[in-house]
């Protein structure tokens, strides 16, 4: 259950994190790996995705190190999409804590 939950939200995730400031690839998933098990396979083609919804718009920033480095900046649509999937996210763990709280196990206390 927990990694369709992962799946359902990670275009969240990662919209959130941008939300905070401008990121590459490799920053995302280390960001998002302090929370939750992600790899960057999983990212790239949710990046791609975004891209076309117009919800990211790209850069290249030189890297000393190497090659230039593609960063990511949310889209004002990326901004309504984020406010829009929080509010969702905020409606359906009340939904969910409501059922929860009100189901009881075998064996629970009242």
């Amino acid at each position: 259950m927990k990694t369709q939950l992962r799946k359902g939200t990670l275009e969240m995730c990662v919209l959130a994190v941008l939300a905070r400031q401008d990121s590459y690839v490799y920053e995302i998933v280390s960001t998002l790996a302090q929370s939750m098990d992600i790899s960057e396979g999983t990212i790239y083609p949710l990046m791609r995705r975004l891209q076309a919804d117009d919800w990211v718009s790209t850069y290249l920033v030189e890297s000393a190190s190497g090659p230039a480095r593609k960063y990511y900046r949310l889209t004002p649509a990326g901004r309504d999409a984020l406010a829009s999937m929080r509010q969702e996210w905020g409606s359906f763990v009340a939904e969910i804590n409501a059922v929860l709280g009100h189901a009881r196990t075998e064996g629970e206390a009242p």
